[in-house]
């Protein structure tokens, strides 16, 4: 019996260590440095001549809801089309299939972006393929052991760099192109 209470409570501080490190890990994970990728490899001769494709949202679906006239202007600004070379980091060459919902009240669009080509759409698309990122985690701190069912593991999950997924590059072509916020 005492050797269950011992196995409980060992078990018990792995889910708190376990537990806390996580939360650890999204404090610091905002500050970690994002990787530098490389830009579209297209000269601005080929952006000038290339053909110009606007984009349309292949399905939308309402939400019913009522949109909030105060967030108006701030919509107006993000549904501006804007000129942007779309990539995708992890599967080259794979066409760029989004949903994008950027306000309540505003349909949810889907989205197919051709990769590698230059795109009209709305800044928002151009902001959300922008934002399609993840974390590569290492860990550190070997001092720290856990064991559980499936073994037993030492250090602290850190999160090391954060990688592109999708990349949304915004080009010049003949006109001027405001691009994303920020």
């Amino acid at each position: 019996m005492a050797k269950m209470r011992d196995d409980l409570e060992q078990a018990k501080q792995v889910a708190d260590n376990f537990e806390k490190s996580m939360k650890d890990l999204r404090e610091t994970d905002r500050f970690a440095p994002v990787k530098e990728t490389e830009g579209p490899q297209m000269s601005q001769k080929d952006i000038n001549s290339s053909k110009d494709i606007y984009l349309k949202p292949v399905r939308s679906l309402s939400d019913g809801q009522k949109f909030d006239e105060n967030y108006r202007d701030e919509y107006n600004f993000f549904k501006e089309y804007v000129c942007f070379i779309a990539e995708h980091k992890e599967i080259i060459g794979e066409k760029i299939e989004i949903w994008t919902k950027k306000y309540k009240g505003i349909p949810a669009e889907y989205w197919e972006v051709p990769p590698g080509k230059v795109v009209w759409g709305p800044r928002y698309l151009a902001d959300r393929i922008a934002e399609c990122h993840y974390r590569r985690l290492k860990t550190e701190d070997h001092t720290q052991t856990a064991s559980g069912h499936v073994g037993t593991f030492t250090g602290a999950l850190v999160v090391d760099h954060e990688v592109a997924r999708l990349t949304a590059t915004p080009v010049t072509k003949g006109r001027k192109s405001v691009f994303m916020s920020a």
